[in-house]
């Protein structure tokens, strides 16, 4: 079936800079407050103190070297940032989004082997890098021979030498230069690109827009004003927990940017750390927190979680993937004053989210396991595999379109074609709509898998296996299973299958399987890792077109489970 959203229709989306739409906010209108607090680095930040240090990136951004910028070109360039969370990566991104020059979000914990792939793909002309960071960023820019003058570290570090960016908005400031105006945007004025596997194949660049930002924004804050207020709420200010990383979208967008829309407090953190969380909540009253299913079930699985006063917490949300049902319950039950684990869908392809939570007091009220409802102004389709739309509580493919969609995949008009289609994307997830169409997911039908919130591409670890300088394989593949001790019900992990090259056969099955394990985790970041395990086979089963069965190895590996579990695999 063909559904739209329950809700009345949102504005129109306007088509502005995002950096004017953030501080054109409601929120700069009342007294300065602080919106940013840094625990670990003794720091606060003030909303007006955060605003002018944007101007002041801006500025710099744009102004020439010789008078302490960094002189991008007029016509904007790609700007990549490899940090960890921390107040001076916020700043940059917007100033980014201030002069129009796309930021290019690269994962804090990418390996050399991954940072290649993500600059080469970006073509981004410039580099920021948390200091800590620097070693094997320049690794990486030496071999690709990115120009050593443009990598810039975040703030002051002398031992590297490099200009960093908060010293050049210090010189904007003393040579008291006018800040720039932001710049006026189109329909599909690139903001920023962010990795993705999309629904299959190496990490995409997802091309998202200005206009794709507002209109998130719009619509979720559309659909919450018509939300019965939270008593807590009506007397306290919301405080929230800052770990999701920036270079995530789920990240970006709720620690990013959202916050410094509506001036509301963070606590931010550079990484997950379940200790220090708990710490944290009591410590600061924490009372909001967007969540991820993993960090969930490890808290609810922590040894402290029972001696730490959870009371402040009101409102959670989940995102990332799939939380089972259980695990939410199991933390409500532990945050009593949590009622319900808000939990919604979407990818970086539709910006943030597609659907939303369903409040208490509209359409029915929330199901359990339901994603929630359509976002205003979302539209969506069930497709059955023959392309057929589905009926109501019918199993097929999500496809969504509205001005959340993004422009596409950078330099890509291959993978761009197969996922965006006649203004729809199809999500390679597969969800059943209720007849009151509350959405429900039932399964993932792309190869990429959700391990630990993040995406692992099969064919990303297939590609590595195959690179291994001791030529060890001839032939791979590599797909999701379920394996002893996978953390959370539904989710599966990467597990090799290879054919031995006449390298690999000489040097002996075990051996192999051991270099090629060492290769990975040397190659790859620690989610990525084949921790279903590798498996020497005579030969990879495939269609007569050469297609990979790959659910024909999980089938086989899952029934050798079942008949001889103690065995080690």
């Amino acid at each position: 079936m063909h559904y739209t959203s329950l809700y009345s229709p949102p504005p129109p989306t306007p088509v502005v800079n995002l950096h004017d739409f953030v501080f054109d906010s409601p929120a700069y209108n009342e007294p300065d407050k602080v919106i940013f607090i840094e625990p670990l680095a003794g720091r606060q930040w003030y909303r007006d103190e955060v605003r002018q240090r944007i101007n002041e990136g801006a500025t710099a951004l744009v102004t020439p070297e010789a008078d302490g910028g960094f002189g991008l070109s007029p016509d904007g360039e790609l700007v990549a940032v490899m940090s960890t969370n921390c107040v001076e990566y916020i700043l940059l991104a917007h100033a980014l989004f201030k002069t129009t020059n796309p930021l290019v979000l690269i994962p804090s914990g990418a390996t050399a082997f991954e940072l290649e792939h993500f600059l080469s793909v970006s073509t981004a002309t410039r580099l920021f890098v948390h200091a800590s960071l620097l070693p094997i960023a320049l690794t990486v820019t030496k071999k690709l021979g990115f120009p050593d003058s443009r990598i810039y570290v975040l703030s002051g570090d002398p031992q590297s030498g490099r200009r960093d960016l908060m010293s050049a908005m210090d010189e904007i400031r003393r040579r008291n230069i006018p800040h720039v105006p932001s710049k006026p945007v189109k329909d599909d004025t690139l903001l920023y690109l962010v990795f993705s596997s999309g629904t299959s194949g190496l990490p995409k660049a997802v091309m998202l827009s200005h206009k794709n930002t507002i209109a998130s924004m719009v619509e979720v804050a559309h659909a919450a004003a018509g939300d019965d207020p939270h008593p807590f709420f009506e007397k306290n200010p919301p405080i929230g927990l800052g770990f999701l990383p920036i270079y995530h979208t789920y990240g970006l967008h709720f620690i990013c940017i959202r916050p410094v829309w509506t001036a509301t407090a963070v606590i931010l953190i550079p990484r997950w750390n379940a200790d220090l969380v708990l710490d944290l909540i009591p410590k600061y009253r924490i009372n909001v927190v967007p969540f991820t299913p993993p960090a969930i079930l490890q808290l609810v699985n922590h040894r402290r979680i029972r001696e730490v006063d959870l009371s402040s917490l009101v409102s959670m949300g989940s995102g990332a993937s799939h939380l089972p049902p259980k695990v939410a319950n199991a933390f409500t039950r532990l945050a009593k004053n949590v009622g319900r684990v808000n939990e919604g869908f979407g990818m970086s392809e539709c910006t943030v989210s597609a659907t939303r939570a369903c409040p208490e007091s509209k359409f029915g009220g929330p199901r359990p396991g339901s994603t929630g409802v359509l976002l205003p102004g979302v539209e969506a389709r069930i497709v059955r595999d023959d392309g057929t739309l589905a009926g109501a509580d019918e199993p097929g493919e999500l496809w969504l379109r509205g001005d959340i969609i993004a422009l596409g995949y950078w330099r890509n008009p291959k993978a761009t074609a197969e996922t965006f289609v006649d203004g729809w994307l199809r999500t390679g997830d597969r969800f059943r709509v209720d007849r009151d169409q509350h959405f429900f997911f039932v399964e993932r039908i792309k190869d990429v898998l959700k391990v630990s919130g993040q995406q692992v591409s099969p064919t990303e670890l297939e590609n590595v296996l195959l690179a291994c300088p001791d030529r060890l394989v001839a032939d791979v593949a590599v797909a999701g299973v379920h394996a002893p001790g996978t953390r959370l019900a539904d989710e599966r992990v990467p597990r090799a299958w290879v054919v031995l090259s006449d390298a690999g056969s000489r040097r002996g099955a075990d051996a192999a399987v051991r270099a090629l394990d060492a290769w990975i985790r040397t190659s790859l970041s620690k989610f990525k890792w084949l921790r279903g395990g590798i498996a020497v086979v005579d030969e990879i089963p495939k269609n007569p077109t050469g297609k990979v069965l790959r659910r024909v190895l999980v089938q086989q590996y899952e029934e050798q489970l079942k008949t001889a579990p103690q065995a080690k695999l």
